[in-house]
């Protein structure tokens, strides 16, 4: 499982996970890629490698809300990223006018150049940042949960075609039961973009249309949707029982209960897509209030992000967290890995990272608790403890 040595470096690893297989010895990397691994360097046992984290939709992290802000804000929270073992996130955008979420990519536009100087520089800044999670505006009021109703628009494929233009959408939740849904999602799906179903009542023929043009994805199975039932099973059932979908999961403890995440981890095996959903308080202890919009604030307290009816408003988990949470829940470390990422990754159709001889070196090392000490992106080191 090793390429021969060369002039590499060594992360100074104890173990790495290595295409879903704990492999003894150091690991090391080269150009930016893994070079070898199990190394032996003769020292004792240290902490272990594994793919880095991708999360699908990060709403805002470290006091930082990725809607509003700015490349600096964007560096900032990319380096808070990195030190929860994220190595690629999606920043997800909702609850805008037409024209704020053209200005928020726009400014992704800027953050995309710049973190690809820096990576050509050979001195990247925190996560990537990916293009852009888009959940909204094409909702269902019926299923909004925390969001403003007042910014959803009917399916338009003039009003997506602005959006993609931007050249920074990658992903979009569409609830595709509301009139010209569904041929809102054939359009994103032509275009490239992986469409979700979400914030939806779609029934199972809905949810099957919708499959059938091209969605792959649904956002945070259990929450903001139509609910399971047995002769009415809705997006839910359909993600579970059949293949054709990743089932984006939050498992913070508090959005779904254990043995609903054990649950969905058994019926969806290799397709579960975990996810934080973080909001801009997700990182920082001291910050217990967030003002999403004028007149609507969200109160942080004992581990739960609500609105002042309280309605959930997104969490306040951090990457790292959630690997830990599948962990605790009985997943073994390879899968909870591949639910923190490799799913993410193939869904996205993004460079396959599992540590083997030259991948991609987008890598987390972490401590005997799960604890990240340092991440690695394309070989370059981002976070260190």
């Amino acid at each position: 499982m090793s390429a021969p040595a060369g002039a590499g470096r060594l992360l100074g690893v104890g173990a790495a996970l290595v295409d879903g297989a704990v492999v003894p010895g150091d690991v090391r990397i080269a150009g930016g890629r893994v070079e070898e691994v199990g190394v032996a360097s003769g020292s004792a046992p240290g902490p272990i490698a594994v793919p880095g984290l991708v999360d699908l939709q990060v709403n805002g992290f470290a006091g930082i809300d990725l809607r509003r802000t700015d490349l600096a804000g964007y560096r900032f929270a990319g380096e808070a990223l990195a030190a929860h073992a994220a190595t690629a996130v999606q920043p997800t955008y909702f609850g805008l006018s037409l024209d704020g979420y053209v200005r928020a990519l726009d400014v992704l536009g800027e953050v995309a150049a710049d973190q690809s100087a820096a990576l050509d520089a050979g001195a990247p800044w925190g996560c990537r940042f990916l293009p852009a999670h888009l959940e909204g505006p094409f909702l269902n009021v019926a299923f909004k949960g925390a969001h403003d109703e007042r910014t959803f628009l009917a399916p338009s494929i003039d009003a997506a075609a602005r959006l993609l233009a931007t050249g920074q959408v990658g992903f979009v939740t569409v609830a595709p039961e509301v009139p010209g849904g569904v041929e809102l999602v054939r359009h994103l799906a032509a275009s490239g973009v992986v469409v979700s179903i979400g914030h939806s009542d779609a029934d199972v023929a809905a949810t099957l249309a919708a499959v059938e043009a091209g969605a792959r994805h649904l956002t945070h199975c259990w929450n903001a949707h139509r609910r399971l039932t047995s002769r009415d099973p809705g997006p839910a059932a359909v993600a579970l029982a059949r293949p054709d979908l990743v089932v984006g999961l939050i498992p913070d403890g508090v959005h779904v209960a254990d043995e609903t995440v054990r649950l969905t981890l058994h019926a969806a095996a290799g397709r579960v897509a975990a996810t934080t959903d973080c909001i801009p308080p997700a990182g920082l202890a001291s910050l217990d209030t967030w003002e999403e919009e004028p007149g609507m604030t969200v109160t942080v307290r004992d581990g739960r992000a609500t609105l002042a009816d309280g309605t959930l408003a997104g969490s306040i988990a951090t990457p790292d967290a959630v690997l830990r949470n599948l962990v605790g829940l009985g997943l073994d470390l390879p899968d909870a890995v591949d639910a923190c990422g490799g799913v993410q990754r193939r869904l996205l159709g993004l460079d396959d990272v599992r540590l083997r001889p030259g991948d991609v070196a987008d890598v987390a090392v972490l401590d005997d608790a799960l604890l990240p000490v340092r991440t690695l992106v394309a070989g370059h080191e981002v976070f260190a403890a």
